[in-house]
């Protein structure tokens, strides 16, 4: 169980971090991106954990990582305008 938390949260700050170093202008402050990419993996290992058991270390990392990202995708703003005018010229 405690590699499961390790890995996980390594695994969280491995994918917040290349979400920092890639979307930096898309995403707010790196001091919040990279706790909340290792707190959305230890749930989603948590959670995992849970609903599969402990005998499957690789299923439970990728549920580590599939939750990591999907928080970390809440944190994304709008690239900028996406170009449509409105119907009333």
């Amino acid at each position: 169980m405690f590699l499961e938390a390790l890995g996980s949260a390594i695994l969280g700050l491995a994918l917040a971090w290349t979400a920092a170093y890639r979307l930096p202008h898309r995403l707010p402050a790196r001091r919040l991106v990279l706790p909340t990419g290792a707190a959305g993996a230890l749930f989603g290992a948590f959670l995992t954990h849970t609903a599969v058991g402990s005998v499957h270390f690789l299923v439970i990392m990728l549920g580590a990582v599939a939750v990591s990202a999907a928080s970390l995708s809440l944190l994304l703003r709008p690239a900028g305008r996406l170009g449509r005018r409105s119907a009333t010229v």
